[in-house]
């Protein structure tokens, strides 16, 4: 009965998972709302979720890494998450071009879809994302078909680059090595929060997490910090002075992105501290170590909405 119950205890915890979409959603509210009255692409809730999959997807090819040669990743929330990513990606590409041709979402017509992916740049860099994702979505259903005939290094290859076309050929572009410092930051990003992702779907056991939370903490370090350095290259380009900080919406957003940085990467020093010691001895249960996961992946998936929200902000 008690084993029943731990199983139980943890299934609802591991769906509160599901709770990354509204946390991506009230990022990007959030980031609305310090913008105004500077103008905020309305496409900016559908890119955080994007990033959220698309994050989770790399993790889940990487997590492998992780459990040592030999492991294969978990195929079926693999395939699940890269067709959400594919479909969002679509479901993007639709906001950008009715954004583009100046009409609500459901009355965009054939033809200005059609424009707008065959003469405009984002466009054409959307078909690109959206054959990435619709290649991995393929391959790991395959995979999970055939999994001794499959191995995560294509996922992950594909992941990796479909992440970065997008920032690579924004703002940042037009900058020396912005494409550069854009690719590396949204890469390690999703890293960071994809591996925790992937922890919290896959890992059931406490032996796991003893043995699997100290490797990724060691992962994750390196991937904060980062984050943190080319966010802040990022946005010393992009800004001309600190005086926008105070007088720009995208200032605001970014002052707010910033301040959860920094409260995540306390609480990553923290839980280097207590949780990954605790977890390493066996002294915290699955469950606990369960808990403490999708705590951290939910307040990453704000940042993620207010990341998302910078993106397409004037």
């Amino acid at each position: 009965m008690t084993g029943q119950t731990t199983r139980g205890g943890s299934g609802a915890r591991r769906s509160a998972l599901l709770l990354v979409v509204p946390a991506a959603l009230v990022g990007a509210g959030w980031a609305w709302m310090l913008a105004a009255p500077a103008p905020v692409q309305f496409e900016a809730p559908v890119r955080g979720l994007a990033d959220c999959a698309g994050a989770a997807v790399l993790g889940l090819a990487l997590l492998p890494r992780l459990q040592g040669p030999g492991t294969p990743p978990a195929w079926r929330p693999l395939a699940a998450l890269a067709g959400l990513w594919a479909m969002l990606e679509l479901v993007l590409l639709g906001c950008q071009a009715a954004e583009v041709a100046g009409v609500p979402v459901i009355r965009l017509a054939a033809a200005q879809f059609g424009t707008y992916l065959t003469k405009v740049s984002t466009g054409q860099v959307g078909i690109a994302v959206l054959i990435g994702t619709g290649s991995i979505a393929a391959y790991s259903a395959a995979a999970f078909r055939r999994p001794a005939r499959a191995v995560a290094d294509p996922v992950l290859v594909f992941a990796a680059v479909t992440l970065t076309l997008r920032p690579i050929t924004g703002h940042m572009s037009q900058q020396p090595f912005g494409s550069l410092l854009a690719a590396v930051h949204a890469v390690a990003a999703a890293a960071w929060f994809g591996l925790l992702v992937a922890l919290a779907v896959v890992i059931r056991s406490r032996g796991d997490w003893a043995a699997l939370l100290p490797r990724y903490s060691r992962w994750a370090m390196p991937a904060a910090l980062t984050v943190t350095a080319t966010g802040v290259c990022n946005a010393l380009v992009r800004l001309d002075g600190l005086s926008p900080l105070l007088t720009t919406g995208y200032g605001h957003i970014l002052l707010a992105k910033t301040a959860l940085l920094v409260e995540l990467l306390v609480l990553g020093w923290w839980w280097r501290r207590t949780w990954v010691p605790r977890a390493a001895a066996h002294r915290i249960g699955a469950e606990g170590s369960l808990r403490r996961a999708v705590t951290e992946v939910l307040a990453m998936a704000i940042v993620y909405g207010l990341a998302a929200a910078l993106a397409v902000t004037a």
